[in-house]
């Protein structure tokens, strides 16, 4: 209840809830009466209705502020160019914009062309500008690709603002790739942030000290084990891969016997990969049962005799039991028995056979294709170049018959263990034989750009493929990668083909148009990378 005196005089007592009902219905319909029955008039009734208000605001007490984020983390790089912050933003720009049916056409397609810019600022050691980092976080939450590129990119204000949007919460999730270093030099800044941090940041910390020290990543690992999560396990034992050596067997020998499947996977795996471990010596003891040398008729042949089953040491040796559908258990079994093997054991096994002698040798009873995918593993997990060689063969041999496998998946595997130089020519021989088709896999493993004998026979392929009036849909995939992969110094050569050729006899009608508007489209794009990669160069922000 209210008693209040109002201009006229008049005093009114009334509750709150008739004042707002004769102010809704009018005073005239509700009428507001004062002490002495005399009725108020509107003027009376918002008299009383203010010093009502001014009350009840009175009687409240002050909410307590919401505490403002801490300030963001400095930033020590140095700031773009300002030709390359425009660029960026027109990237960023182009990868909201709608697209219509005649995106491509030939004119650059800017939204492939991110990852890339991102890779080169990150050479330089640039820092993101400050007003560009909600848009790259959002086009990292669009595209998953991206994300590794743009938080380097972003570095420590970007995952600072990230952590003030749900939208970004992907950025503290994500793997050390794309988190900035920490620093390693306080050992106790160190325990406190593997003890307290975040996932992310922790995986990035594990990462950093392992560079420094192995020894030292490992047993700040051993201090928190078990009570890691399995998946975070997983994921921190994957960390071991960088700088692996003898002196993580003892730690990756106890986790053969953690309760996760996929911990005790990886911990196998890399036992593997050290030839000198334990594992590796059971894991040879058990293949060489199982793969021989069959001098019968006097020619040396290999004899295989896979397994019969899959013992409780074999799974404790990372041996899975339980083979895909459509693979027999015995081939199975094989396969990973022969993978975890130490190579060096067949050459002692063989007579000192080097490894291309001993992958021409004929093999009993089919299965040499299952020996040969099981020592391409092994080539790739142990890093051996001179079996990679000797499995791929030359790059010229017809697929189905080379001396290891026909697989183009494995074939790239092998490629990654080879010096780039090395690897470019086996590719480039490769297209040179086989044409482009089958080369898509391959090329992805090939250092960027391609330039020398490489760049030249994609370039030629192409142009065997044009001369021969076939559609480029097909090159579609190659078409892109030469886009983003051929050094941009090809596109004078390039230009001349970017005119309509004849149509030959037999050629699909209109593809002459086509590739002249592909070709068109990859000249473009090789001459904007030269500019961005000239304004990425620039001294200053001018």
């Amino acid at each position: 209840m209210s008693t209040i005196v109002t201009t006229a005089g008049v005093t009114v007592s009334a509750p709150w809830e008739d004042l707002v009902t004769s102010a809704l219905l009018g005073t005239d319909r509700r009428p507001l009466r004062g002490d002495d029955g005399t009725v108020t008039g509107p003027a009376a009734l918002l008299d009383t209705a203010a010093v009502h208000t001014v009350r009840r605001r009175a009687a409240l007490r002050p909410a307590t502020g919401a505490a403002p984020p801490a300030p963001a983390p400095a930033d020590p790089r140095p700031p773009l160019p300002a030709a390359a912050r425009r660029r960026l933003a027109q990237l960023l720009a182009d990868r909201s914009a709608p697209s219509g049916g005649g995106r491509r056409g030939s004119a650059p397609d800017l939204t492939e062309l991110i990852p890339q810019w991102l890779a080169a600022a990150g050479a330089h050691g640039y820092r993101a500008p400050a007003e560009l980092l909600p848009a790259l976080l959002d086009a990292a939450r669009a595209r998953t690709d991206l994300r590794p590129g743009v938080l380097a990119f972003a570095g420590p204000r970007g995952l600072w603002l990230a952590g003030l949007n749900p939208e970004w919460r992907f950025a503290l999730r994500a793997s050390s790739r794309g988190a900035q270093r920490p620093a390693t030099a306080d050992p106790e800044a160190v325990r406190r942030l593997w003890d307290e941090g975040l996932f992310a940041e922790r995986v990035a910390l594990l990462g950093a000290v392992r560079e420094q020290d192995p020894g030292a990543a490992r047993s700040l690992l051993a201090t928190t084990w078990p009570t890691e999560r399995a998946e975070d396990r997983l994921m921190f034992l994957d960390s071991l891969r960088s700088g692996l050596s003898a002196a993580d067997e003892a730690f990756l020998e106890e986790s053969l016997a953690d309760r996760s499947r996929n911990v005790r996977s990886t911990a196998a795996e890399l036992l593997s990969a050290l030839p000198g471990s334990a594992l590796a010596r059971r894991m040879a003891a058990r293949a060489t049962t199982c793969v021989n040398p069959d001098r019968t008729g006097g020619a040396v042949s290999v004899a295989v005799e896979a397994p019969h089953e899959c013992d409780a040491a074999m799974q404790r040796d990372g041996v899975v039991p339980v083979p895909p559908s459509g693979r027999g258990e015995r081939s199975w079994w094989l396969g990973q028995l022969v993978e975890s093997a130490p190579l060096g054991v067949w050459r002692e096994r063989f007579g000192g056979r080097t490894a291309h002698e001993l992958v021409s040798l004929p093999v009993a009873d089919g299965w040499a294709g299952e020996l040969h995918a099981a020592w391409c593993r092994a080539a790739v997990r142990q890093r051996d170049p001179d079996w990679a060689r000797a499995l791929l063969g030359a790059p010229s041999s017809p697929l189905a018959s080379g001396p290891g496998t026909a697989s183009l998946a494995e074939r790239s595997k092998l490629l990654a263990t080879l010096p780039p130089p090395e690897r470019a020519l086996w590719v480039a021989g490769f297209i040179a034989a086989h044409g482009l088709s089958e080369a898509f896999q391959l090329l992805g493993v090939c250092s960027v750009p391609w330039d020398g004998p490489l760049g030249r026979s994609v370039v030629d392929a192409l142009d065997i493929a044009r001369d021969a009036g076939s559609y480029p849909w097909s090159f579609s995939g190659v078409m892109g990668l030469a886009e983003r992969c051929l050094n941009p110094a090809e596109a004078d050569r390039l230009a001349v083909l970017t005119t309509t050729p004849d149509e030959p006899e037999g050629a699909s009608p209109g593809a002459g148009g086509y590739w002249s508007e592909a070709f068109q489209r990859l000249v473009s794009t090789l001459r904007l990378r030269a500019a961005m990669d000239a304004e990425l160069a620039q001294d200053g922000t001018g």
